[in-house]
């Protein structure tokens, strides 16, 4: 029979084990191996059977064990010393409590989904991974972050397979209660919430939960309250699902409702307010309309306040294609704002004009969620270095008249919370290198280039570590895979050949990751009997673990998985690879420890980081990938293997596959396993050893998520912070004044000419020539611009590359005709072919860039327009 209504049934603590309830609330306890230890001598069996999760397993403890455990003094001197340690962690000094640099108050950080904890089922993959580590890292550090999300009461889906290798989608529903997570209340005790206008004189209502990450509050908007009519309730039932308007409401509510709910904590709880407001990738860019209209009913206008909001915020972008981005109809944005609906006081025109791809190829009729994140930031970037420059040329239509390398998005590479990801297999062995807290804060706070460390542990440990790591996964995919062919409605009789599935001696390769076409799960199949001998190879053979989910509506995506789910049922060669349903994070805390090379094939460049293959790394897993995300930026034979890309200009896709798979196989063949199977003179594999620890030693600092986060404090929020303290209402009303004044005058400025102290064309190394250039401001004065000499190598269409900039000065007063000279040093300091132009661009105290505002003036390119000299 199936219940009428649900209750979340409590236990009652005694009052010596009441710490267990905080420690259970506190989402430290994910990364932190003492407290789990704690919370599994409570009751081994029920711990296993919660999944590790404290809040289930204090619901289901026998009373008569609490009282067993309330008079247990050995336990309850664990449990005081436990949650003296999350005091001290989350009370006392950190890395940012000890930097002497004016930084932000507070940073609130905003993504549309946050991976903690498998216990907090509320991430679909990387995107959801990252913001959990960036939480994680800024709590480490002691950064003052508040995180902004939904809670979806379906989460993302669990995967199952068909017989015939299918994959089902299941829904099970979260029931806030059973979650590690509370109710924010008012004063009065009443839930505290934040309500969004709909059109139709409708409202939007969402309460707000709160997961306690370490220090760092995580508040997620849930609309599934009774005040909400049924549609509204479903807003936020799913991650990622629905139609357009679905999810153009889920992203009103978390970037409008995220900022209210951000503002009704802090007013709750007198947490500092945010000086600096950062959108992880487009979904919460309505954040910053919010922000305009409570700057706006302080009586600052449109312009002014845009620019106000622009100094504060940040936006990271992870997408390298256009079609991973939100994209809603100019007609369904209209109609949720204005006066009969979301913020009624600002002009929806001001509105769509934000977010329209109004810009040469764009779809004009399209909102573009990433195009208002810009516009919206006065600072932007991407998550690898090739991806910064991917994200340049692919958002490049927003700064006409630059080139793409002047696109100001910058880009922070992204890393991995360590605690979260390494063994303690391996946390053991560190700390016992070089002491337990210095070991913490090489994990956690970073800072060194290398983890010399390492090189004193000797070859036996190492490889009796990887060996350990690797028979643990063998024993869980062998659980998981019996699992998995009993949902497929397998019989127990079937299944002994599992008891024989991989082998703890065997070269072990992990592929685990979302599955669209681009990270080609199945690049590996291109040539099935090649594989088929890798797999079966007598002396050097391989087995590969593979995990994956395709999006629920993404046929092409399941026919993927399905392809590769046949070949590995295969009874020649099941017991050498495996296709494991359901990947997550509980999962992947076991692979990636487990495998001795990370495999990863996307197209490149069209992988933004990457990060799995970072966790792998800081369990001495060795990366075999494709020079695509953080691998292009970081790779060294040292340390692993590169896939050769087939980039041929118009080359056919079957056939760049066709080759970048035969490149798989043959390093597979030629060189990987080979090197793993190589023995010395201590019968141990020498050369494999070292590999392990040059990963560790030198990509071990890299991969960090600290590092990370230090990086955005740094470079990002402080300068964001900076901005925001120095666009009072007045700076910003004539900030704003000034964009206007210039844009209008804009078409008046000119290069009119340009002369040098040599006409030969050719110079000398060392020489400084003298530039003279005639220019025309069009109304402005020589406040409003710099002009500026650009000079640098040409390419073989005479295009200038890695430019240097010089500013020139003005000579004097204004001609008769109203122009201006200016004049400047040109140092050639490079031989070979070498150009210089000039240009201008409008030059405020308050502009982070100069290409902010997107305009320019450079020299025609008609004859005799002294557009500059050429040398050879």
């Amino acid at each position: 029979m199936k219940a009428i209504r649900r209750f979340t049934v409590r236990p009652v603590l005694p009052d010596s084990l009441r710490p267990l309830s905080d420690l259970a609330r506190n989402l430290r306890w994910s990364w932190h191996a003492e407290t789990r230890d704690l919370f599994q001598s409570v009751d081994p069996e029920c711990w296993a059977a919660s999944g590790g999760d404290p809040v289930r397993l204090l619901g289901s403890v026998p009373p008569a064990r609490l009282t067993e455990l309330a008079g247990d003094r050995r336990f309850l001197r664990r449990l005081d010393a436990a949650a003296g340690d999350l005091n001290d962690y989350v009370t006392g000094v950190r890395w940012y409590q000890a930097q002497s640099a004016e930084l932000p108050a507070a940073v609130a950080y905003f993504s549309p989904e946050f991976g903690i904890t498998a216990a907090l089922p509320q991430y679909s993959g990387g995107l959801g991974i990252l913001a959990g580590d960036h939480l994680k890292a800024a709590s480490d550090l002691g950064v003052p972050l508040i995180g902004v999300g939904l809670l979806y009461r379906h989460g993302y889906f669990r995967q199952s397979l068909s017989r015939d290798g299918w994959q089902q989608e299941h829904y099970p529903v979260l029931d806030p209660n059973e979650l590690p997570v509370v109710q924010l209340k008012e004063a009065d005790g009443t839930p505290a919430q934040v309500s969004l206008a709909l059109p139709g004189g409708r409202s939007l209502r969402a309460r707000i939960w709160l997961a306690q990450v370490g220090r760092v509050p995580l508040l997620m908007l849930d609309s599934d309250v009774e005040e909400n009519d049924l549609g509204e309730r479903g807003v936020t039932d799913r991650l990622y699902g629905g139609g357009s308007e679905h999810r153009l409401l889920q992203e009103m509510l978390l970037g409008i409702g995220g900022v209210r709910a951000v503002r009704t904590y802090c007013r709750l709880t007198g947490h500092p307010e945010p000086e600096v407001f950062h959108t992880n990738e487009g979904h919460a860019g309505f954040l910053g309309l919010e922000r305009i209209a409570e700057l706006g009913e302080r009586g600052l206008e449109f312009d002014a306040a845009l620019e106000a909001v622009r100094a504060g915020t940040v936006f990271t972008t992870h997408t390298p294609v256009p079609a991973g981005i939100d994209r809603f109809d100019r007609e369904l944005v209209a109609r949720h704002f204005g006066p009969e609906a979301e913020l009624p006081h600002i002009d929806v025109e001001r509105v769509l004009r934000l977010g329209m791809e109004s810009y040469p190829g764009g779809e004009p009729n399209l909102f573009n969620m990433a195009v208002m994140g810009l516009r919206l930031a006065q600072r932007a970037n991407g998550v690898s270095l090739l991806h910064g420059q991917v994200s340049r040329e692919m958002f490049a239509g927003l700064w006409p008249g630059f080139d793409a390398e002047e696109v100001p998005i910058t880009s922070v590479t992204n890393g991995v919370h360590a605690p979260t990801w390494v063994a303690p297999e391996v946390l053991r062995l560190g700390a016992r290198e070089i002491g337990a807290q210095r070991a913490e804060d090489a994990l956690t706070i970073g800072g060194s280039d290398r983890w010399d460390a390492v090189r004193g542990i000797s070859d036996q440990e190492v490889w009796d570590l990887r060996r350990d790591l690797r028979e643990q996964l063998v024993v869980e995919v062998r659980r998981r895979l019996h699992a998995s062919w009993r949902q497929r409605g397998a019989g127990a009789a079937e299944l002994g050949w599992i008891d024989g599935v991989l082998d703890p001696d065997v070269l072990t390769i992990g592929f685990a990751r979302r599955v669209p076409s681009y990270k080609r799960l199945t690049l590996m199949l291109r040539d099935r009997d090649r594989l088929m001998d890798l797999l079966l190879h007598p002396e050097h053979p391989i087995q590969i673990v593979v995990a994956g989910k395709a999006h629920p509506a993404d046929d092409g995506g399941k026919r993927l998985v399905q392809e590769l789910v046949r070949f590995a049922d295969d009874p020649r060669v099941r017991h050498r690879i495996v296709f494991l349903p359901d990947y997550g994070m509980a999962m992947a805390q076991k692979l990636y420890p487990g495998c001795d090379i990370w495999l990863n094939n996307p197209l490149r460049p069209l992988e933004a980081c990457g990060t799995s293959g970072m966790k792998a790394a800081l369990n001495g897993c060795l990366n075999l990938s494709v020079l695509d995300g953080w691998w292009d930026e970081w790779f060294q034979p040292d340390f692993g293997w590169a896939i050769p890309t087939a980039d041929g200009s118009g080359m056919d896709p079957d056939h760049r596959d066709d080759i970048e798979a035969a490149a798989l196989y043959e390093l597979l063949e030629q060189r990987v396993a080979p090197r793993f199977y190589e023995r010395g003179q201590h019968g141990l594999p020498d050369r494999w050893i070292e590999m392990v620890r040059e990963t560790l030693a030198l990509l071990g600092p890299k991969v960090l998520a600290g590092r990370m986060v230090r990086e955005y404090v740094e470079r990002l929020y402080t300068p964001a912070a900076h901005a925001h303290r120095a666009m009072t209402p007045a700076a910003a009303g004539e900030l704003a004044a000034w964009k206007t004044r210039v844009r209008a005058a804009w078409h008046g400025v000119s290069v009119d000419h340009v002369e040098t102290a040599t006409a030969t064309a050719s110079a000398e190394l060392g020489t400084t020539l003298v530039l003279r250039v005639r220019v025309g401001l069009g109304g402005l004065g020589i406040d409003d611009v710099e002009v500026q000499a650009v000079s640098g190598r040409v390419d073989s269409e005479d295009r200038i590359t890695d430019a240097a900039t010089v500013p020139l000065k003005p000579t004097g007063g204004p001609d008769l005709e109203g122009r201006w000279v200016y004049e400047g040093p040109l140092s050639l300091d490079r031989t070979g072919p070498y150009g210089y132009t000039v240009r201008i661009l409008p030059a405020h105290r308050l502009l982070a860039s100069g290409a902010e505002l997107g305009v320019v003036a450079v020299p025609s390119e008609e004859p005799g327009a002294g557009a500059g000299v050429l040398m050879r």
